[in-house]
């Protein structure tokens, strides 16, 4: 089988625990990677420190890229995507799980498919315990359906992509798009030609909590959303009264709402509530 990267992130406010059942989900998988690259975006707790010790002393697939400050997921992602030793990298977030035979599906995908640059899954996203499924996000599975999708919303659950390291570097790879950095990039792939795909599989379990709403809102994510169609406007991607509307529809959302109605239009409109 083919050799892969784990590309992941981490950063000081993460818990020491959600990490480790991170790694775990990763080393427990049934194809291991030969490499899982750990960027260690800007210092990290005490506690973080000696989890990343405990688990590169033990496994030598395992290696670390520091970064002096905190520069955010974009950069971090884009910094670490150049350290990466293999073609087919998958992404890994820093506090989710992987099942059992992740990337096993994606990898088999990938060389079944070899015109495929992105291949992601549907995700589940649980509370405090995997067992507490608060909700799960469906996504398109087939190219056309990807891309228009594309045009209103990111049809990627990122933290369960698997891609070729060098469409993306040929897009232009990551780049610093508050919250954003991942749907920012599709685009610029979909624009170069690259051809996408999501398994019918939950193959990730993502980590959320009542920060998780309120970080999907705010000025600031607001106008970094702005700005990606703002792109997509300039590029024909989509027509002005597409723009017009996307924009209104997220400053209602990202700006005007209170976090209980965010929340609420999350898990009602967006999500599959179990």
């Amino acid at each position: 089988m083919e050799k892969f990267s784990v590309l992941m992130s981490v950063y000081y406010k993460e818990k020491a625990s959600n990490l480790s059942e991170a790694l775990d989900s990763i080393l427990n998988q049934t194809i291991i990677p030969d490499e899982i690259l750990i960027v260690e975006d800007g210092p990290l707790t005490e506690e973080l420190s000696m989890v990343i010790s405990k688990y590169t002393k033990k496994y030598n697939i395992i290696r670390t890229f520091k970064i002096n400050e905190n520069v955010g997921l974009g950069l971090a992602l884009q910094k670490g995507l150049l350290e990466c030793s293999n073609e087919i990298i998958a992404r890994m977030d820093s506090d989710d799980i992987s099942v059992p035979d992740r990337f096993e599906k994606q990898l088999k995908y990938l060389l079944k498919n070899p015109n495929i640059s992105v291949v992601g899954s549907h995700i589940v996203e649980f509370l405090s315990d995997t067992k507490e499924e608060a909700a799960r996000r469906i996504v398109p599975l087939y190219d056309s359906d990807i891309k228009k999708m594309i045009k209103r919303r990111n049809p990627f659950n990122h933290p369960s992509v698997m891609f070729k390291k060098s469409e993306v570097i040929k897009s232009g790879n990551y780049q610093d798009s508050y919250l954003n950095e991942d749907y920012f990039l599709w685009i610029r792939m979909m624009q170069i030609g690259c051809k996408f795909a999501n398994i019918d599989h939950f193959l990730v379990k993502m980590r959320i909590n009542n920060d998780t709403y309120i970080r999907r809102g705010g000025y600031k994510y607001f106008k970094t959303q702005q700005q990606i169609f703002k792109y997509m406007r300039k590029k024909k991607i989509i027509n002005y009264y597409e723009y017009l509307y996307q924009t209104f529809l997220r400053f209602i959302i990202r700006v005007l709402v209170p976090n209980s109605i965010r929340k609420f239009i999350y898990q009602k409109f967006l999500r599959k509530s179990e």
